[in-house]
């Protein structure tokens, strides 16, 4: 009897010695938790056709006000507009023809340790190398500035716009400038031949350009450090059989949301080239406007 007590006892004690190293087995659970990125600010997109106030298309669209309908501008066509929206307007004047085009697109990481901010820079940084734009430590390349240029469509490859006889000086990133192509715009080129022959929009009285050097060192395609995260700026000058056109592109991102717009002038008379200055300042005031959409 006394035998079969001990070797009871015996028994236990292994188990408690046994059960008492449990919690050390169990200790590396931890690390075995996977820690999500942080997801991006922008869980929609606003409605692209009506983020343009009216005020601002009255300005980028000259001429306008003779069809109202024109302000209302034709949506892109989407299958998830918290994704990707967009909008064009256009108005044929017989100053020329002018386009404006816009696209949101929210950018979304569906790899947990990629956050939706990182996934959306390198979608940016994608453009920016695609339309051929230098970083921020490279000196900007000069602008289109020569109506001697071969024929592209808008929109169309970087480095087919003719270049201006001087360059930028300023390195790097900027408050003001110019564009170059952007993909969207491309289904304008068969539109050339549609823009009246009276001069465009900018032209002096002489009938001369109104735009060749004096303005290329401010309005090189650059980068820019006042809108958004990143922004960069495109310009490009194309000369066809039909007539001239200036394309400007703005790319800005806000968190994980990139917006790019693209805002044309047409026109058929070829001594008059539509000037960058003024299509890049309307465009960036437009970008500016943009970013305070997106924060409402």
């Amino acid at each position: 009897m006394l035998i079969t007590v001990l070797a009871v006892a015996g028994l236990g004690g292994c188990t408690g010695s046994d059960s008492a190293t449990d919690p050390d087995d169990g200790a590396s659970g931890d690390s075995g938790t996977a820690v999500s990125a942080e997801p991006g600010r922008y869980r929609t997109l606003p409605e692209a056709c009506g983020a343009v106030s009216r005020k601002t298309l009255q300005a980028l669209l000259p001429g306008a006000e003779q069809d109202d309908k024109v302000y209302d501008g034709q949506a892109a066509v989407t299958y998830d507009i918290d994704r990707r929206d967009g909008c064009r307007w256009k108005v044929e004047t017989t100053s020329g023809t002018r386009y404006l085009t816009l696209d949101f697109q929210r950018v979304v990481s569906y790899d947990p340790s990629v956050s939706d901010d990182d996934r959306a820079q390198e979608t940016y940084e994608k453009k920016a190398v695609a339309a051929d734009i230098p970083d921020a430590t490279s000196t900007p390349a000069s602008p289109s500035g020569s109506e001697s240029g071969s024929g592209g469509d808008a929109g169309g490859e970087g480095g087919s716009s003719a270049s201006a006889s001087s360059s930028a000086d300023e390195p790097g990133k900027s408050s003001k400038g110019d564009k170059g192509d952007e993909a969207g715009t491309g289904d304008k080129a068969d539109e050339g031949g549609k823009s009246a022959d009276s001069p465009s929009a900018g032209a002096d009285a002489s009938g001369g350009s109104d735009e060749s050097d004096t303005d290329s060192e401010d309005t090189a395609p650059r980068r820019l450090d006042d809108l958004g995260d990143d922004a960069f700026l495109n310009d490009q000058l194309i000369t066809k059989d039909s007539g001239i056109h200036r394309d400007i592109t703005v790319v800005f991102r806000s968190s994980n949301v990139i917006a790019t717009i693209e805002y044309d002038q047409w026109t058929t008379d070829k001594k008059h080239i539509p000037s960058s200055q003024e299509l890049q300042e309307s465009a960036q005031d437009l970008a500016d406007e943009l970013t305070g959409r997106l924060n409402e």
